[in-house]
């Protein structure tokens, strides 16, 4: 962005080790209310009666909006390199999904 006199801001964003290092999320909660969206991202694992929230996030709704805009850009630009996700969803003998719940 430049200001009047033709500089660029910058916005100096620090990673510290402990960040850089991530937590793995296989789901997602979201609920809002009028001011704020609350994620949740969980790691959910197969046959446990238990999943850890590992990271939640509240964002403005003007932000959650723009993260989704972010999201379904990057995802295209995913898709243009390494082709189409298709969605795996595994099913029973039945063809129901699966309980991750249940042994």
């Amino acid at each position: 962005m430049d200001n009047n006199n033709g500089k660029k801001n910058e916005i100096k964003i620090e990673l510290t080790p402990e960040v850089a290092n991530g937590h793995y999320a296989n789901l997602a909660m979201i609920v809002h209310s009028p001011n704020e969206f609350f994620m949740d991202f969980i790691a959910l694992s197969p046959n446990m009666p238990q999943a850890k929230v590992q990271s939640r996030i509240i964002m403005t709704p003007e932000n959650a909006k723009q993260l989704l805009f972010a999201l379904r850009e990057n995802v295209e630009l995913y898709e243009k390199t390494f082709g189409v996700i298709e969605p795996r969803r595994p099913m029973g003998n039945n063809g129901d999904l699966p309980n991750p719940f249940k042994a």
